[in-house]
């Protein structure tokens, strides 16, 4: 599967644009659209250079797919365009979850999944963050949207 218009509209509403590298809740170098590697792997450091909205559309256009791979690798069972949405915004943001997939794959209950989303990865730097409460919130409202 790809991620859908939908989809990548999500990841970027949380992601936000920046134009200079910055250092994440997590303390780690980001730029664009979230991301912290270039294409080949090379990981975004504090000293490159200012990147345009085009050069980092192009940048998360780029790396979707690797996360867009984890998800289909790891999934198991049939799910909706909206379910591989949610699941590859929360591992575009946190790297993927085996306890998320596992909970998929073993079919568990709308409740026990959801409540995964909503009270995991939601702290950066040991600190709760409003902002991950929102993604997962809407990553949670997105897998369960009919």
């Amino acid at each position: 599967m790809k991620t859908s218009q939908k989809g990548i509209n999500l990841i970027l509403s949380f992601e936000g644009f920046s134009a200079k590298p910055y250092l994440d809740s997590a303390g780690i170098p980001t730029i664009g659209y979230g991301n912290t590697y270039y294409p080949g792997g090379k990981k975004v450091s504090m000293k490159d250079s200012t990147i345009s909205r085009e050069k980092g559309a192009g940048l998360f256009s780029s790396v979707l797919p690797t996360y867009e791979k984890i998800v289909n690798s790891k999934i198991k069972v049939k799910i909706s365009q909206n379910q591989f949405d949610a699941l590859v915004s929360h591992t575009y943001n946190t790297g993927g979850s085996e306890t998320l997939f596992s909970l998929i794959n073993k079919k568990a209950g709308s409740e026990a999944i959801k409540d995964w989303f909503i009270s995991r990865y939601i702290t950066a730097g040991g600190k709760v963050l409003n902002g991950l409460i929102r993604r997962r919130k809407a990553e949670a409202d997105l897998f369960f949207e009919k």
